[in-house]
């Protein structure tokens, strides 16, 4: 079986965005590491093959994406899609925000996570 979940030939990829998050994300992962959220742990910067998701919940099998300037990208929505598709299709959960929401509703942010982790806690 092929391993599917942070393979070692995206180590540097996953390391690399970890030392370089951006201030949405810092914002977010300030909220949700040590399980501050329902209790949740979540990953930053892992993989899913080749694609790195922001933040992760093994548990629950959520991902969370924080798109910045370059998701709005010419072909970056037919690329961003893709991604999501892929994902989903592991049995995955997709949820992504904009820096521009993180940044204007943080609250709003953290309670739409927070509902997702109750409802695939269910």
């Amino acid at each position: 079986m092929t391993k599917l979940y942070n393979k070692n030939s995206e180590i540097d990829k996953r390391r690399h965005l970890r030392q370089n998050i951006t201030k949405a994300e810092k914002m977010i992962w300030d909220k949700i590491r040590d399980r501050q959220l329902e209790n949740c742990k979540f990953r930053r910067q892992y993989s899913v093959d080749k694609f790195v998701i922001d933040f992760y919940s093994s548990e629950l099998k959520l991902a969370i994406e924080i798109h910045g300037e370059s998701h709005f990208q010419e072909h970056a929505a037919e690329y961003n899609q893709a991604i999501q598709e892929f994902i989903e299709s592991a049995g995955i959960k997709f949820i992504r925000f904009t820096n521009n929401h993180v940044y204007a509703n943080l609250p709003a942010v953290l309670e739409s996570i927070a509902q997702n982790i109750r409802n695939l806690r269910g």
